[in-house]
């Protein structure tokens, strides 16, 4: 028999991670850029702030905004991301987990090489969110499930 209560935690949860982890990823993003900011305005980079010189405008910013046009369909692998772990983590199949990682990883190597800075650690740091929320809100529901 079929315990609808175990079935509405479960998607619901499912559905929370995977849709609004994307906004907590952002928030992190924001919060890297700032103290990213604060430490580039309290210790300049000689190179860079060397004669100042106009970028074109048709280039991409520099630092986490140009990584994220680099890092094209960010938010779509994000989304499938969170809901390969919540999912993995659910079935009591952890492999799951580092299956997705290192399918995600090959997939953006050739982006985590390119010379752009900031590519390699938006990566790092939206993974490493995407999962935690991913482990936390599966964790959470395998708690709450016992519960009811």
């Amino acid at each position: 028999m079929i315990d609808w209560a175990h079935v509405g935690i479960v998607v619901g949860m499912g559905l929370l991670v995977t849709l609004l982890g994307g906004r907590v990823v952002t928030a992190v993003f924001r919060m890297a850029d700032s103290m990213s900011d604060r430490h580039s305005r309290q210790h300049p980079d000689p190179v860079r702030s060397a004669p100042p010189h106009p970028e074109p405008a048709d280039q991409p910013p520099l630092g986490a905004q140009a990584a994220a046009v680099t890092l094209r369909g960010g938010a779509w692998i994000g989304v499938l991301e969170r809901l390969a772990v919540f999912a993995s983590l659910l079935a009591h199949y952890p492999e799951g987990l580092a299956i997705a990682l290192a399918v995600k990883g090959l997939a953006r190597y050739p982006e985590l090489k390119a010379p752009e800075t900031g590519v390699a650690e938006r990566f790092i740091i939206g993974t490493f969110v995407s999962v935690l929320l991913a482990c936390g809100a599966a964790g959470l529901t395998l708690w709450l499930v016992t519960l009811v």
